[in-house]
């Protein structure tokens, strides 16, 4: 009896792991769940290949930078956060645009000697390096011209000459052996023109590779699906006539107030700056301005030449209107923000004040 028990106790346990086992699956079996699954995924990812297609015709991934390490480089960020090279001994480069808060100081305009404000936004350093000119007029070619203007600008840094601005450089001792070493062949290596050039050469470096450039790249995982959805409506609804290349701007001027005007009606501007007129005195120059990069975009608020809006989703709503004629509704203007959020990149760490 003990017996039968002991094989009738056996013979469940065996039928109850036959029962809960499943049947191993053939080759065949097992090719076919693959390529059903490789299918699948061909299928989903199709509307992001003809996406990224699409998106080649008006983007291209960020230019490469200079790199950074060179004397010229290195004497370039001292410059660029040295304080000496302002009348008070209070400001620098950095003090407009902060390296670690992707190149602005998030002020409608910024505040400068004696707290006296420029009308018009600073604008980001970052991802500057290839634009076409400078400034929101433009009145400066490259990065080196622009470099010369904030130091001697009396509501600025406030420096009342370049004469006065090198012999406040050559009062710290330190700085002799740098500028030797970027600038071996001068006679008088300290000057305000190679000032100028160490910082814009410096500035050079000073890039943001961000998610959208590995989508560019091929990379179709990069945007998740609002992201994607964004960008295609970034693209019908025609953002793509100003803000395109490299930068997604910076590479053209534009009326403010191309199809809606005047502009301060919707951005409720104090001022009314003419623009690129200030720069050309050319009437056909009138409200025009550099087209900004929407590069870290959501990091670089408040928006326009004056800072006049905080809110990114109103300045998008007032970009539509203004520039296309067009209304967004609050789910468009929301998913065009989910594209712009794949623009931001990583602050290099060479750029940070050590």
């Amino acid at each position: 009896m003990k017996r039968l028990s002991k094989f009738s106790i056996i013979l469940a346990c065996l039928l109850f792991v036959a029962c809960g086992t499943e049947p191993k699956k053939t080759d065949e079996q097992s090719d076919k769940a693959i390529n059903a699954e490789e299918e699948n995924a061909e299928m989903e990812s199709e509307p992001s290949r003809e996406l990224l297609k699409k998106a080649k015709r008006f983007f291209t991934v960020l230019p490469e930078a200079e790199p950074f390490g060179s004397p010229i480089t290195r004497l370039g960020k001292k410059l660029f956060y040295e304080k000496a090279l302002s009348i008070s001994g209070e400001l620098s480069c950095n003090s407009c645009h902060f390296l670690d808060k992707y190149g602005v100081d998030n002020e409608p305009t910024s505040p400068g000697h004696d707290n006296r404000r420029g009308r018009r936004n600073s604008p980001t350093v970052y991802n500057a390096y290839f634009h076409i000119s400078q400034f929101w007029d433009g009145r400066a070619a490259d990065l080196k011209e622009q470099a010369m203007g904030p130091i001697l600008d009396p509501v600025e840094m406030g420096m009342p000459d370049s004469v006065r601005a090198v012999e406040s450089i050559n009062e710290l001792k330190e700085y002799l052996a740098f500028f030797e070493e970027a600038f071996p062949n001068h006679e008088t290596p300290i000057t305000y023109n190679n000032i100028a050039e160490a910082i814009g050469e410096f500035e050079k470096t000073l890039s943001t590779p961000a998610p959208f450039d590995d989508f560019l790249n091929g990379d179709l995982s990069a945007l998740d699906q609002d992201q994607k959805d964004g960008l295609e409506l970034f693209i019908k609804t025609g953002c793509t006539t100003c803000h395109m290349g490299g930068g997604l701007g910076g590479n053209m001027y534009q009326k403010f107030g191309l199809v809606k005007e005047p502009y301060w009606e919707y951005t409720g501007s104090e001022q009314q700056d003419k623009g690129r007129f200030d720069a050309t005195g050319n009437e056909a120059d009138k409200y025009f301005f550099k087209v900004p990069s929407l590069r870290n975009i959501t990091k670089t608020a408040p928006y326009f030449h004056d800072g006049s809006i905080v809110d990114l989703g109103k300045a998008i709503d007032i970009m539509a209107e203004t520039q296309l004629g067009k209304k967004l509704n609050e789910e468009e203007i929301q998913s065009i923000i989910s594209f712009l959020e794949s623009l931001t990149g990583k602050i290099p760490e060479h750029a940070l004040q050590s």
